[in-house]
């Protein structure tokens, strides 16, 4: 028995290892407080996430907002107009008014008529702020108010991050009184007419029943919280039309007598501020960043609409589990976690891993957020560390065994190779085998104009990072890097590996590729180094993948005329330019975008053929490049250039004279007596009179259009070009469009 037990515990020994040491991590984190902030954005998100409920037409505001107050003229009105403002609500026969205002002194003139107006209206309910603000400051309610038992406290709870998440039933004064908040105070006064009053239903006052609704009272520990002060009776807001907006009508409009018919009879009415220049605004869970504050009369009256659907409609408030349930609740889905990965580790690759914990992990999610919707807050964030942190200590326990016997293979470039030959040893041998398999060729536009401009420090720098983004790419789309050529790049896609989708994927990592250099050129431009371009050419066939060298030194690589051909279809291309080959075009069919066509014989081969511009691939990769137009400029005054046609990577023998007639932001248009041949490679120097114009560089291009009304003039595209002629272009054709 002892040998079958001690077999299983070793079978499993990653779990008996990760689960229960993620595990203790994960709730210290959690008892700290550390995961407290996580867990309150992930209530947010709930919030935001969860359908909007009809607007509650038992609460209407109405609002004071800027335009009121610039009519008004000045802040806070008149005890006499805010008579006249009550006067005009009481006759609409609602079953409360709740004035969120402060009026602990007179404001002159009509103070005796306001007073009179609170000894008339039984169902006002003033306010007093008991707990203070941030300074501790408490303002006392109307003093009438006060005798006559009409006033609520109002004040708001605020987390640490600032927002209102919890909402106070009742508070103690500094006196030892127990005062009602302004929202209880409301919804209590609009139940009477319900016959519903609040009953405690403990001894201890931890609960109280109104209607078909059970209020229990928040403590320090509930949900997320940790150590939160818990002072009054607290519950944890279920917010239901805070984030939209309550049925609502100008103070300015109250006062000019244009209120709907109707409007305010047997409903609540809230006046409040909304104006900003008050600055009665707060942060809720529907606040992103410094936007979608609350009105504080606005938070009020969703409390109230959350007391009357709770007992009236049995609308769930927001409940919480036991810390006990919460601490079970982590540790079953941190086994989870270390079951799941430990079950794969022999099987499947890591982007299975990944996906199966983010499918397990979408469930959690979702499961939780189906508990929110029923009124329960399940934890979130600490399952969700536990399922991943086990699952990562699995796969670093897994990864740290396989170390060793991979550090033999230290000559392979990469992973996909190393798997690959760890699965069949022979590939060890010097040899090859034929694949099918798809190429992609890279290489980069103006670095070698950079790299003669800055230091060999800088240009490694500025290289290390392009071959850094770029390879995050690669393996994104299981590419395997053959080789760095300098500024280029050979990506092999089908050898050592085959999948079925290799040709699309080559192409989804070309466009990929072209997306990232947004990512390197904010790079270059913290260094104040100009933008740089990549040409990708790409093209599939068989080709000889395997091992060539000696014993002593051998590399993996792929050899054939395929890899020709896609080196070829690269060279023709210019910056931000994807070209494929006719065949990649069929083998991939309509998701492609195509955005335009070449007719080119390359060196070598025997036939013309044809390449085609990809903008974008759709399926389930869904990547596009932005559609870029071309926005000549016809120049004032034509520049005038001598040019050398290069012929492969060396400069012709004689220099042809010609003049840049119209100019884009990245190429221009050229007149010359001298035929051009489409993709021909051009450097040029402009010219001042006779004279080359010294000190401001070479520009490279590439022909890229014939003209075919005038057939001395050529587009062109450039390739490289020194920021100081950048400039200067730029500047002559702003002037000519002025």
């Amino acid at each position: 028995m002892w040998t079958t037990l001690r077999k299983q515990l070793w079978q499993w020994r990653g779990v008996f290892i990760a689960a229960p040491s993620v595990a203790g991590i994960v709730i210290g984190l959690r008892w700290a407080g550390w995961l407290q902030a996580l867990e309150l954005a992930a209530l947010d998100q709930f919030f935001r996430w969860r359908p909007a409920e009809a607007i509650d037409s038992r609460i209407v505001i109405v609002e004071i907002n800027e335009q009121d107050i610039q009519k008004l003229g000045n802040w806070p009105p008149s005890d006499q107009i805010l008579a006249q403002l009550l006067k005009i609500l009481k006759q609409q026969q609602p079953r409360a008014i709740g004035l969120d205002l402060y009026r602990d002194l007179p404001v002159e003139p009509g103070h005796q008529e306001l007073v009179e107006v609170f000894q008339s209206t039984p169902n006002l309910i003033g306010i007093r702020k008991v707990a203070g603000d941030a300074d501790g400051t408490a303002v006392n309610s109307p003093p009438i108010l006060n005798e006559l038992g009409q006033i609520g406290a109002n004040d708001l709870v605020l987390d640490s991050d600032g927002k209102v998440r919890r909402s106070l039933l009742s508070l103690g004064t500094p006196s030892g009184d127990i005062i009602p908040s302004f929202s209880t105070m409301l919804a209590l006064t609009y139940l009477e007419a319900e016959g519903i009053t609040l009953e405690q239903v403990d001894e201890a006052g931890t609960q109280y029943r109104l209607g078909q609704a059970i209020f229990n009272r928040f403590n320090k520990h509930d949900g997320s919280y940790v150590r939160t002060d818990a002072g009054g009776f607290q519950i944890i807001s279920n917010f239901r039309n805070l984030g939209q907006r309550f049925q609502s009508i100008s103070f300015t409009d109250v006062l000019e007598g244009k209120i709907p018919n109707d409007w305010g009879r047997e409903q609540v009415i809230l006046i409040g501020i909304t104006g900003e220049s008050v600055a009665d605004n707060f942060f809720t869970p529907f606040s992103r960043g410094l936007v979608n504050q609350a009105a504080g009369v606005e938070i009020h009256a969703d409390v109230v609409s959350q007391m009357l659907s709770a007992a009236l409609e049995g609308r769930p408030l927001i409940q919480v589990w036991s810390e006990l349930w919460e601490v079970l609740w982590i540790i079953a889905w941190t086994v989870v976690g270390a079951i799941l990965t430990w079950r794969q580790r022999y099987r499947g690759n890591l982007t299975f891993k990944v996906v199966s914990l983010i499918f397990v992990g979408g469930g959690l999610v979702g499961g939780c957020y189906w508990a929110f919707l029923q009124g329960w807050w399940i934890p979130v964030v600490p399952p969700i560390l536990g399922l991943t942190g086990s699952a990562i200590a699995i796969i670093g326990y897994v990864a740290y065994n396989a170390s060793q016997m991979r550090q033999i293979f230290g000559r392979y470039v990469t992973d996909a190779v190393v798997a690959n030959l760890l699965e069949t040893p022979q590939g060890l041998r010097l040899g090859g085998e034929n694949h099918q398999v798809t190429v992609l060729f890279s290489d980069l536009r103006g670095f070698s104009a950079i790299s003669e401009r800055v230091s060999p420090e800088m240009g490694v720098r500025v290289i290390n990072h392009y071959l850094e983004v770029m390879t995050d790419v690669v393996d994104q789309y299981q590419g395997v890097i053959n080789d760095f050529m300098g500024d280029g790049m050979l990506i092999i896609f089908g050898a050592p590996i085959e999948r079925e989708d290799d040709s699309q994927r080559a192409i989804a990592c070309g466009i990929a590729m072209q997306l990232a250099m947004t990512e390197v050129n904010q790079y270059n431009n913290t260094l104040n180094l100009p933008p740089l371009e990549m040409g990708i050419g790409i093209h599939g066939g068989e080709v000889l993948a395997g091992n060539i060298g000696s014993q002593k030194r051998a590399k993996y690589t792929v050899m054939g005329s395929p890899v020709n051909l896609a080196s070829r279809i690269e060279s023709y291309t210019v910056g931000g330019q994807v070209l494929i080959s006719q065949d990649l075009l069929k083998q991939v069919g309509s998701i492609l975008r195509v955005d335009g066509e070449l007719h080119v014989h390359p060196k070598g081969f025997t036939e013309p053929i044809t390449v085609y511009e990809i903008g974008g691939i759709g399926g389930t990769f869904n990547l596009f490049l932005p559609k870029t137009t071309i926005d000549f400029v016809v120049l004032k005054n034509k520049i005038p250039i001598q040019y050398i046609v290069l012929t492969g990577k060396h400069l012709g023998q004689e220099f042809c004279q010609g003049t840049i007639v119209k100019l884009s932001a990245n190429g221009a248009e050229i007149h010359t007596q001298r035929s051009l041949e489409l993709l021909s490679n051009l450097k040029i120097n402009l010219v001042m009179g006779t004279e080359k114009a010294k000190g401001l560089g070479d520009i490279y291009a590439k022909v890229v259009e014939k003209s075919v009304d005038s057939p001395n003039h050529f587009g062109i595209r450039f390739t490289g070009i020194p920021p100081e002629i950048a400039a200067l272009l730029s500047y002559l054709r702003q002037v000519s469009s002025d």
